[in-house]
């Protein structure tokens, strides 16, 4: 082995010593968000703490909001959306995504991530509605600029993801969201019930 194989390998050992010292660092993690409600508009949106979009967490908690109000109002859910997006609104071909995930009466999916909510009880959200966001070692593995999240539906068996992208000003954004999947009927809707 040459000095110069040395020193390559003394460099790579640093840092890949540094990336698990960074994963170490955000781990696994679980910030519990409560609302005392849902806000129904843009306007109570922004009016929550939690606007701030100081945290990925924040963010990711309030992309819930949206969508649950997206299944009652598309134009409303839209604004939200956008919103929380930032500098990036939804495309023609996210709208339709969600237009077909709304479709047959699925307006329950998104609150399925609330506490409590389960097909037993219809998906019905403990008051206050309470939202547990989750970190993973792999959150950061897209670099400092992005941190993608976990979510538990009451639904699934299997966590769910959210995409944020932090701006340069340090608020955190939605990039893309895997929330919107196939999840066990309520229970006033399975004919096998």
């Amino acid at each position: 082995m040459s000095i110069f194989d040395r020193l390559k390998y003394g460099a790579s050992e640093m840092m890949r010593d540094a990336a698990k010292s960074a994963v170490r660092t955000l781990g696994n993690k679980k910030e519990v968000i409560t609302f005392v409600s849902l806000p129904e508009s843009l306007a109570e949106m922004r009016a929550l703490p939690e606007a701030a979009l100081d945290t990925p967490f924040q963010t990711a908690a309030l992309t819930v909001c949206a969508l649950c109000v997206y299944g009652a109002d598309r134009a409303i859910g839209i604004e939200m959306l956008n919103w929380l997006k930032g500098p990036k609104p939804l495309t023609p071909y996210e709208i339709s995504f969600l237009n077909d995930r709304f479709c047959d009466n699925q307006e329950y999916i998104p609150f399925s991530f609330f506490e409590g909510a389960v097909p037993d009880n219809d998906y019905t959200p403990r008051h206050p509605f309470t939202i547990v966001v989750e970190s993973t070692p792999v959150s950061d593995d897209m670099g400092e600029e992005y941190m993608k999240l976990f979510l538990r539906s009451g639904g699934a068996d299997s966590l769910r993801a959210v995409t944020l992208r932090r701006r340069g000003d340090g608020k955190w954004f939605l990039w893309d969201q895997y929330l919107m999947s196939g999840i066990r009927p309520p229970k006033s809707n399975d004919p096998w019930a």
